[in-house]
């Protein structure tokens, strides 16, 4: 298994939507990118950790390409917005890609070049190597399905 490691807003509806296409075999949302150690959602939202409230996915390349799932990450938020998504405001919101090898970063970056021709406004999105990855509270595994909600945003 190969892994993959988006924010795009709440963590919750990014997980949801990739928890969804063939090939990924896991999901697991959390924070990433920021300085402290071990963080807490209710640290995370005060937006001064620097982390990033994302998901990490694990997939079977043989059954789903790192292309395909990018596509995806562009088409479930608005990547022009910078540190927001919807009424959902802060760093923590922030479009990000984590890549965890040359490969995919190299495929992140064209990736976003052909998504900067389709718009005229400029991609918010950072494209950084992977760091260390804070699973998220049990609660927010798989929230919309435990809870049945959704958070309203559609893209």
């Amino acid at each position: 298994m190969t892994k993959a490691t988006f924010g795009a807003g709440c963590f919750w509806h990014v997980e949801e939507t990739f928890s969804k296409l063939k090939g990924i075999t896991k999901t697991t949302v959390g924070y990433e990118g920021g300085s402290t150690n071990n963080p807490t959602y209710t640290q995370v939202c005060t937006d001064t950790t620097g982390h990033a409230e994302v998901c990490e996915i694990e997939y079977n390349p043989k059954k789903i390409k790192y292309e395909d799932i990018l596509n995806t990450f562009w088409k479930i938020h608005d990547p022009t917005q910078l540190n927001r998504q919807g009424p959902d405001v802060g760093t923590q919101y922030r479009s990000i890609i984590f890549y965890h090898s040359a490969k995919q970063k190299e495929t992140a970056i064209n990736s976003m070049k052909k998504q900067q021709k389709k718009t005229i406004k400029k991609i918010m999105t950072k494209i950084i190597l992977a760091e260390k990855f804070w699973k998220a509270e049990e609660y927010h595994q798989k929230y919309f399905k435990k809870n049945g909600a959704t958070c309203g945003i559609n893209f």
